[in-house]
């Protein structure tokens, strides 16, 4: 590999100034699709070539039936089902080599509250033969289910798929076992070299607690984590003798991690990201002789922190796959560049993320697009015709000359600092529109990735323009932004929200007497917290799943155990969000519960009954203290719902409800 260093250019507007897709205005009079088209689960969901490119495997759904995994034989494009269930869906599969897969199981028709099984782990051969249960699916309230393949020794049923591609030339696999201090705080992640044949595993040597285990390039355990006690430790696994050491100890949550792993080279190198100073971070070499990021980078992206992966096969390490205002990719090997713009010119519209098989045998490799017009979908490239042979799209029914344009953008904060953003305006640009100020939940993650995304999309659909802030706090933008969050909930991460809002108003893009804000999670609390510091600004607020008072995150009122790390409570929490005691007076201060007699406007609020990260009680306590003064409250709960909305029926309920509220507060009802 050349050892030079790379800096990549952002694609997204070579990529939108290419884009052969023509936005129709005339649509816009059209009546907009139906909230399914939106908020169905995706038909697609994903596609794996197999070690010698020879098969492709794919979980396929459909509406009225179980997502099923698939198998095609590419020499003759003859599909096969490999398994597929009436009570179950296929979860998640990966290949454990060119003739045998692994997978397991959810139920995609209950939401979490329904849920009494286990994912279990199954592995199969291609054609559906050899089938075999290799862990349990166990009750999640202690009743072991019966054993569907026979009455053999299976592992227990906290064991599960790595995630990550082995050596692909046995019938083995790694894959990972947990060990529980309670329901959600875990003591440590075994690591199991598992026979899929057999059933029998070998469990693998650790160096002590570990949360996290990194393969390198050969399908080998390298890399061992550890968080525990507000300190984070690596440890390294030498290749000859397998004897472990630890390279790297730092504070977990005080902002300066020496480095995070990403990958391991053909030669045995650990890629890592490090900042070395800078307030970005980058993709560099880490030295193990000298314990030490080697200074010279790799691959820097301007602006951005490095987030990315390494894209090779066993024995060669090809590039890089990297994010900034898009996907991109900076190519070592110059094949695999001739191919990334043969495919490029093929498909111009879209961002193409190629994937090859270990050990090719045959001419395919994968490509996986999409836009911000576009869901994702896969097509298959032939390296010898140069021609594409489509696989399938994620999603069907979307038409993107009805879908909205998005662009990243940039504004400035009340007190100068630059804060990135998504702006998504319906199909034909409008001025003057409704705007939906949709926030990030996390709220120290990146919030928002420009690609078509169903909520965004749904809501320019309706009209409304949409813009999505990643305020300070967020993750992805350096050091400096990323700690400028901290202790901020309701202050300064909820000025950048509002300067949003404000920014769109001066751009002329949003109309300053119809604003909404919207959002799950943190988002939820930064809605509720809008309506309070800025009611000048915003006519109506949705939370949904939100935060109402940070207290009850640390000890509030749990009808089920909370799911947050202990680690995090007691280390990460008072560090990024507050002190319960020294922090007191600033919590009460940005509470909604708090303030709720300061919340006047129409507001929906949504949760689901069974949230072990922000439980119900977080709601109906708000809500009882907004009635006391303010009627015009809607409330839904969805009794088998947690964090989130896993189940169609729910999404199609609640987004609809989004619908109405929308159009009565600030859109076409209250223009009139």
């Amino acid at each position: 590999m050349n050892p030079a260093s790379f800096t990549p250019c952002a694609r997204l507007c070579l990529v939108l100034a290419a884009a052969s897709v023509a936005i129709l205005p005339s649509h816009a009079q059209d009546a907009p699709p139906p909230v399914e088209t939106f908020f169905s689960n995706p038909l697609l969901e994903r596609a794996e070539l197999s070690p010698s490119g020879r098969y492709l495997a794919a979980l396929s759904g459909a509406p009225g039936r179980r997502d099923m995994l698939v198998v095609v034989d590419l020499s003759d494009n003859k599909p096969r089902l490999v398994a597929g269930y009436t009570d179950a869906d296929v979860f998640q599969f990966q290949w454990v080599n060119d003739k045998r897969l692994l997978f397991n199981l959810t139920d995609k028709q209950v939401g979490p509250g329904g849920r009494h099984l286990a994912s279990g782990l199954y592995a199969v051969d291609r054609d559906g033969a050899k089938l075999r249960q290799l862990a349990h699916r166990r009750s999640m309230q202690g009743v072991v289910a019966a054993p569907s393949l026979g009455d053999r020794r299976m592992l227990p049923w906290h064991t599960f798929m790595l995630g990550q591609r082995g050596a692909q030339d046995s019938d083995k696999v790694y894959v990972t076992s947990i060990e529980l201090a309670s329901r959600f705080d875990v003591r440590t992640v075994n690591l199991l070299h598992l026979d899929t044949v057999t059933g029998r595993a070998q469990t693998v040597q650790r160096p002590g607690p570990v949360d996290a285990w990194l393969l390198d390039n050969a399908g080998e355990p390298r890399l061992a984590v550890n968080s525990e006690d507000g300190k984070t430790t690596f440890h390294y696994r030498e290749p000859s003798g397998g004897a472990w050491r630890t390279i790297a100890r730092y504070a977990t949550y005080d902002g300066d991690a020496p480095f995070s792993p990403v990958g391991f080279g053909s030669d045995g190198t650990l890629f890592v990201r490090a900042s070395l100073g800078k307030d970005t971070t980058a993709l560099h070499r880490f030295d193990m002789a000298s314990g030490k990021v080697v200074p010279e980078p790799v691959v820097v992206t301007p602006g951005y922190d490095f987030n990315g992966a390494l894209v090779g096969r066993p024995g060669k390490l090809l590039g890089v796959r990297y994010e900034t205002d898009a996907v991109g990719h900076v190519w070592f090997d110059q094949d695999m560049q001739a191919v990334q713009q043969k495919v490029d010119q093929l498909m111009p519209g879209t961002i193409n993320m190629i994937t090859v098989p270990a050990r090719p045998e045959t001419p395919w490799v994968l490509v996986a697009s999409y836009s911000d017009l576009r869901p994702l979908a896969y097509n298959l490239y032939n390296l010898e015709t140069g021609k594409l042979n489509p696989v399938g799209k994620s999603r069907e029914g979307i038409d993107p000359r009805r879908m909205a344009r998005q662009d990243a953008v940039r504004y400035k904060a009340r007190d100068g600092r630059e804060i990135p953003a998504l702006l998504t305006i319906p199909a034909g640009g409008k001025k003057n529109l409704p705007l939906v100020v949709l926030v990030h939940g996390g709220p120290y993650v990146r919030g928002n990735r420009w690609g078509w995304d169903p909520e965004t999309q749904f809501l320019a659909s309706r009209d409304y323009a949409v813009v999505e802030p990643d305020f300070r706090g967020s993750r992805g933008y350096g050091q400096a932004h990323f700690q400028a969050g901290w202790k901020q909930w309701g202050l300064a991460m909820q000025d950048d929200i509002a300067d949003a809002a404000r920014w769109a108003i001066a751009q002329g893009i949003a109309d300053p007497k119809r604003i909404s804000i919207a959002g799950a999670s943190y988002g939820g609390y930064a809605a509720l917290m809008g309506l309070v510091k800025d009611p000048e600004l915003y006519k109506c607020g949705i939370n949904w799943v939100g935060v109402t008072d940070i207290n009850l995150l640390y000890d509030g009122h749990w009808s089920f155990e909370s799911d947050l790390q202990e680690d995090f409570k007691v280390h990460g929490m008072p560090v990024l969000i507050g002190d319960q005691v020294k922090d007191a007076a600033q919590f009460k201060a940005t509470s909604p519960i708090e303030q709720a007699a300061r919340i006047t406007q129409p507001l929906l609020m949504a949760y689901g009954a069974v949230d072990r990260r922000v439980p119900l009680y977080h709601g109906t306590k708000l809500r009882d203290a907004v009635k006391k003064h303010n009627q015009q409250v809607e409330w839904v709960v969805y009794p088998e719902e947690g964090h989130g909305w896993s189940q169609p029926a729910t999404r199609f309920d609640f987004w609809t409800r989004v619908e109405k509220f929308l159009a009565t507060h600030i859109g076409d009802k209250a223009a009139q």
